[in-house]
């Protein structure tokens, strides 16, 4: 039985509704990190992979950036390694680095290559290690406690996403880097995107989590977000936990000029819901007036060096 005509007419109103923001982004760099409950159900993750070729195919260049913890929990607990955390930071020695590495590189971002695939769009994994992509120094907090191989961004060189973007590819990107001293260190996925989204120039740094965006003291979600704001949230203990993390890296990228949304990845085309409609459904931080995005510690490199971005 042919769909009623209202209903048909409804969807091209949807479609009509979305046309200035696919012009408004036409040509313009997204980058999406994926994690929470959008990675582990495999139909919320597929939602988000479909946005996103959407996305591509309507003239948008997005990034994925994904990280994997609890894949690398499950996996160091079958090799009889028990996971432990300092302040949500896993502390990672030389054979939980090979577990991430075989996670994050050789499972997790394959996985999401092949279901691209699958919707029609092109993709190519790598992680920071490759190009390299990033430079990482030990986290500030390593020695002081035995952190291990925990890194933090020190330098970007965009040229390996660029060239994939240019060739209307999507790059999926494990939050691993390379340290100076030639080691493999694990970084988290939320500070990976806000890097990259600061190199890339992107317009957007989109983080996909578990709950549906920023909670204010009212208990309510947030539409709108600004820095003076976050800060209250932040000092007052209103925001915790794993948010805490996702809204510094919110916090640095808007500073150099990236408008930053905290959707929920849960919620099926939360990415079309939050870019392309009047309403949106997260938590926007608009990017800081006067700034521009690609300015600050980890900017573009310079063409044709691998480490030309400083912090």
């Amino acid at each position: 039985m042919a769909e009623p005509i209202p209903d048909r007419i409804r969807r091209a109103e949807v479609l009509v509704e979305a046309l200035p923001y696919i012009r408004q982004f036409h040509g313009h760099t997204l980058v999406v990190k994926l994690g929470g409950s959008a990675m582990e159900d495999l139909d919320a993750r597929d939602s988000v992979l479909a946005d996103i070729v959407l996305l591509r195919f309507v003239g948008m260049r997005p990034v994925l950036v994904h990280g994997g913890g609890p894949a690398i929990t499950q996996l160091s607990r079958e090799l009889g390694i028990e996971p432990r955390f300092v302040d949500g930071l896993r502390v990672t020695d030389a054979r939980t680095m090979e577990i991430a590495k075989m996670v994050l590189s050789g499972k997790i971002s394959p996985d999401l290559v092949t279901a691209i695939h699958r919707h029609g769009g092109r993709a190519m994994g790598l992680s920071g290690e490759d190009g390299p992509t990033l430079l990482v120094r030990p986290h500030q907090r390593s020695q002081a406690d035995a952190l291990g191989f925990v890194g933090e961004v020190a330098e970007v060189n965009p040229e390996p996403l660029l060239a994939l973007l240019d060739r209307g590819l999507i790059p999926v990107v494990a939050s691993l880097g390379l340290g100076y001293d030639g080691q493999a260190y694990n970084v988290n996925a939320d500070t990976v995107a806000a890097e990259l989204a600061v190199a890339l120039g992107a317009t957007k740094l989109l983080i996909l989590t578990d709950v549906e965006g920023v909670i204010g003291e009212d208990g309510e979600r947030v539409s709108v977000l600004e820095p003076e704001g976050a800060g209250r949230l932040v000092q007052g203990g209103v925001v915790q936990g794993g948010m805490l993390p996702k809204l510094a890296a919110a916090l640095r990228a808007q500073a150099a000029g990236v408008t930053c949304h905290i959707v929920d990845g849960r919620l099926a085309h939360a990415l079309l819901l939050e870019l392309l409609t009047s309403e949106g459904i997260g938590t926007m931080l608009p990017a800081a007036e006067g700034t521009a995005a690609g300015a600050g510690s980890a900017a573009a490199a310079s063409p044709g060096s691998p480490t030309a971005a400083s912090a």
